[in-house]
């Protein structure tokens, strides 16, 4: 990590971290003092977009259902594919608040991202002890992406909009496997809610 001033912010970014068992203790090693945000987002969703994503990528992968589960029937659904082992927020924030309050870890809601970007920034930027500065008018929803791009600048016409790797439509689930992976994650979304003091309103 860069030398930080005392008036400056220093900020990483890795998807895999919070679900890596050893970066807890690394990042508490290097500064105990820093402050986490996290994004979370449905699981179920969150695991058909996993699917979706690498699907693009090796078209000849199995499919979500047999990835999913151990024995469908039996609703055993398999733990150790990442796709669904990611979203068992609860499993992975133990290992964090082994080493951090909770009070130095923000979780930010992937659905209200999208619906209320500004919102979600406002919430971020408090966390950080910092002046408001990313507001709705940094904003503009992008209606072939289907989520919001953002502007450098309130006058840019030039916007940021995340990769082409993003926004694609998501492979069609029968709507029986989301009912049994909602029952799966159940149990971990309520834990995670109690945990944080935050309902995100997955079920």
């Amino acid at each position: 990590m860069p030398r930080t001033l005392e008036s400056q912010i220093t900020l990483e970014k890795t998807p895999s971290y919070f679900v890596t068992q050893e970066a807890p203790r690394r990042i508490f090693n290097m500064s105990r003092d820093t402050k986490l945000i996290v994004v979370v987002r449905n699981p179920v969703t969150r695991a058909i977009s996993d699917y979706t994503q690498t699907l693009s990528k090796k078209p000849d992968i199995p499919t979500f259902e047999g990835l999913s589960f151990r024995n469908r029937t039996l609703g055993q659904v398999d733990v150790s594919w990442n796709a669904i082992r990611i979203g068992m927020y609860a499993l992975h924030l133990e290992s964090w608040l082994q080493y951090f309050p909770l009070a130095q870890i923000h979780f930010v809601s992937g659905e209200r991202l999208i619906t209320d970007p500004a919102g979600e920034m406002g919430r971020v930027q408090d966390f950080l002890g910092i002046k408001r500065f990313i507001t709705d008018k940094h904003f503009y929803f992008n209606k072939t992406k289907g989520f919001p791009c953002l502007r450098k600048t309130e006058s840019s016409l030039l916007p940021r909009c995340l990769g082409k790797s993003k926004g694609r439509t998501h492979v069609q689930i029968d709507p029986e496997v989301i009912d049994q992976l909602r029952e799966f994650y159940r149990p971990y979304n309520i834990k995670f809610y109690e945990t944080v003091g935050q309902d995100f309103r997955w079920e």
